[in-house]
């Protein structure tokens, strides 16, 4: 597992992005997939509307609106389980803190397209996502539920700014529209089992497509200042705590969110 640890903190560090084939095991996603799964379906049915025009993602999958307490006990452990924690240390040394989940899906809507952009530019102007990059990133490990095409990465994105390419393609400028090809785009195929581990803020896309339903746990390093993205409800309460095996993921989040409301 050192070995590994080394492997997946370099490929991390100069890549932005690397994958695990076969992490999981098939009873490992047969158990995370009838969960998600119910999530998935409460939450289509709420949200009808917006899923048949323009949906391709859900969020707050560990919130209490469509999981009763021991599914979300089951989702909590999975996401803080000893694989996954493995790659979290790996990345983050100190004090890592979990931020959310997310859920990824094919929209309904044919003529929707996957769209090539960096996280941090829905949250800030351009001299702001410079600065995203150039310091403490959110890190993305994506779960396929079922087998997909996976998704398209620019490689060392998460550590440079967009060439004039990319520019032109991220920000529609020029006549370019974001779900153009790049020719600096790698596209990474999944499994069911596979782990991809990405920086939210390299340059990527997800790749519309077969059964596409993958589960992506977001976590950030303490030191970074994510506390206020986090949604009170995606949390284990103080008495779930006592049934999630290694809750530290959690505990790190709940003394952010304490500390910066002191």
């Amino acid at each position: 597992m050192l070995e590994s640890s080394k492997t997946w903190q370099h490929n991390y560090q100069e890549q932005g992005f690397f994958v695990v084939r076969d992490y999981f095991s098939a009873s490992e996603i047969i158990e995370l997939r009838a969960v998600v799964l119910k999530f998935h379906h409460l939450w289509q049915q709420d949200n009808a509307k917006f899923y048949q025009e323009e949906a391709f993602n859900s969020s707050l999958i560990t919130g209490s609106e469509y999981l009763v307490r021991d599914e979300r006990i089951s989702l909590f452990n999975f996401i803080s389980s000893k694989k996954v924690m493995a790659v979290v240390d790996a990345l983050i040394a100190n004090n890592p803190a979990f931020m959310n989940t997310q859920l990824f899906f094919n929209p309904v809507n044919p003529s929707q397209k996957d769209f090539w952009h960096r996280d941090c530019q829905y949250d800030h102007d351009l001299e702001g996502q410079k600065n995203a990059i150039a310091q403490t990133q959110v890190v993305h490990l994506r779960v396929p539920l079922f087998d997909e095409l996976g998704m398209e990465l620019v490689p060392e994105t998460h550590k440079r700014w967009d060439n004039e390419e990319e520019f032109n393609v991220r920000q529609e400028e020029k006549g370019k529209v974001s779900s153009d090809d790049l020719t600096t785009g790698k596209k990474i195929r999944l499994a069911a089992g596979d782990l991809l581990v990405f920086s939210a803020d390299m340059i990527h896309r997800g790749l519309y497509g077969l059964d596409r339903l993958a589960l992506d746990i977001l976590v950030f390093d303490s030191a970074g200042d994510f506390a206020d993205y986090v949604d009170d409800d995606c949390l284990p309460d103080s008495s779930m705590l006592d049934e999630i095996v290694e809750p530290r993921l959690f505990i790190n989040t709940l003394n952010l969110k304490l500390h910066s409301e002191l």
